[in-house]
């Protein structure tokens, strides 16, 4: 199954799999060429110099191999205790692509940036790991993006998928190349937030992008800075005057002229990516979703989720992107319920009530949440005990339109998912719509 060609976009449904086509030529194993004959390294010459003639060492002249072309793929290599595709820069993943460089890596496999030799653009493939269940779980997110392609006339909601392949027991996507995640941006810049200007602007976008997937009954389910792509990696640097070298994640030495710079991106086009847990609003929706951080209440207390659970992602995003730092650093059930009530105020009663077995011993006689009794150590009740209610978060860091940002927040950031804003009511919130009528957008 070293290379099975499969449709390129638009293809069959994933339950639908073509049949395996014959092995193509140009992945069989190369012919064994016999060494070419030792040429020395260095010879010498006569070379006229100053009207004198020298002995000069001078380069070779070129070597020419009889051998298989360049654009072959590599030779059959075993993948790594992993499962991940083992490959070396230079290489080709079949004759169409040129590995150029490892853009990233997670539980599902790599994404590398490759050159398309028969579009002549730079791409990028994320190859997925060769275990079944990422391989189906590769399907679905096919499945997905050409669903979610067909219907994104514009090609602005999210990345837009070039065509698939089987290639050696992986399953490889290819997608046009866009610029860094909010959260490397974030991170290069040391964690310092961005304007609320440019959050306003990201907002719209990643609402407009839900509503978008929701109108087509899918629910993204693990929304978050990661899965949210600049469309260009273009930047331009500017003054901060905000900035303090004592709020620094990493400690640097000032500069003499206390000169301080940071990068903005320079388009705030983004696009939403990895639909591999992506799911319909009719399939089951009681198992564990969304990355911890991002991860809405009714997941924690096993009372099921939908479409409201990526308008909470959604609220967690945009504290971050003011902020510069995750707003639930968490990584436990019951430290991360703590953090909620310590920003957002006590779960409701009727939630606390219906909590699944799992959740049950979270809560004190099912009444209230067991904290700080049933805190892991004083290292977890310091984590919540230092965190501000959220008016007091969002107002530390915003410094116009702070009013409009709470009132949102507090819509997307309702622990009933009833009562959480949808995303088409979200963009009509006065946070985006007086931005209108201010700016004249």
């Amino acid at each position: 199954m070293e290379a099975q060609w499969l449709a390129e976009y638009p293809h069959q449904a994933a339950d639908n799999r073509p049949r395996k086509r014959p092995r193509l030529a140009w992945d069989a194993a190369p012919q064994l060429f016999p060494p070419p004959k030792a040429i020395p390294m260095l010879y010498c010459g006569q070379e006229l110099i100053n009207g004198n003639f020298t002995t000069a060492f001078l380069p070779p002249p070129p070597i020419y191999y009889a051998g298989p072309p360049r654009n072959l793929s590599p030779p059959w290599r075993p993948d790594d205790k992993d499962g991940h595709y083992v490959f070396t820069l230079g290489e080709n993943l079949t004759p169409r692509y040129r590995i150029l460089s490892k853009m990233g890596e997670g539980t599902f496999g790599q994404v590398l940036e490759c050159w398309d030799l028969e579009n002549q653009e730079s791409v990028a493939i994320k190859i997925v790991r060769s275990l079944q269940k990422y391989r189906e779980a590769a399907m679905i997110e096919i499945d997905v993006l050409q669903r979610l392609g067909k219907h994104d006339f514009t090609g602005s909601r999210c990345v837009q998928i070039r065509n698939w392949f089987d290639y050696r027991n992986h399953i490889c996507i290819v997608f046009e190349k866009l610029g860094p995640s909010l959260y490397d941006f974030l991170r290069k810049n040391n964690y310092r937030s961005f304007a609320i200007d440019l959050v306003r602007e990201f907002a719209r976008q990643i609402l407009e992008s839900v509503t978008f997937m929701h109108d087509l009954r899918l629910i993204h389910t693990d929304l978050k800075p990661e899965n949210i792509l600049l469309v260009s990696p273009d930047t331009i640097r500017v003054h901060d005057y905000k900035f303090s070298f004592f709020s620094m994640k990493i400690p640097i030495r000032p500069p003499k002229d206390g000169s301080v710079f940071k990068n903005l991106p320079k388009s705030s086009a983004i696009k939403l990516i990895d639909f591999g847990s992506t799911t319909f609003d009719h399939q089951d929706h009681n198992y564990v979703v969304s990355t911890r951080h991002y991860r809405a209440p009714e997941v924690i207390l096993g009372l099921g989720w939908n479409y409201p659970c990526d308008l909470w992602s959604v609220g967690c995003i945009l504290v971050e992107l003011c902020s510069g730092e995750a707003l639930f650093q968490t990584h436990e059930n019951l430290e991360h319920l703590a953090m909620m009530e310590k920003v957002l105020g006590p779960l409701p009663k009727h939630m606390i009530a219906r909590a699944d077995r799992r959740a049950e011993k979270y809560f004190r006689r099912g009444l209230r949440l067991d904290w700080p009794e049933g805190a892991a150590s004083r290292e977890s009740m310091k984590a919540v005990w230092k965190l501000p209610r959220l008016q007091n978060l969002v107002m530390q860091h915003v410094d116009h339109s702070a009013g409009d940002l709470i009132d949102l927040l507090q819509g997307l950031l309702r622990y009933d998912p009833d009562e959480r804003l949808k995303a088409r009511q979200a963009l009509q919130h006065p946070f985006f719509t007086r931005c209108h009528r201010r700016c004249g957008y």
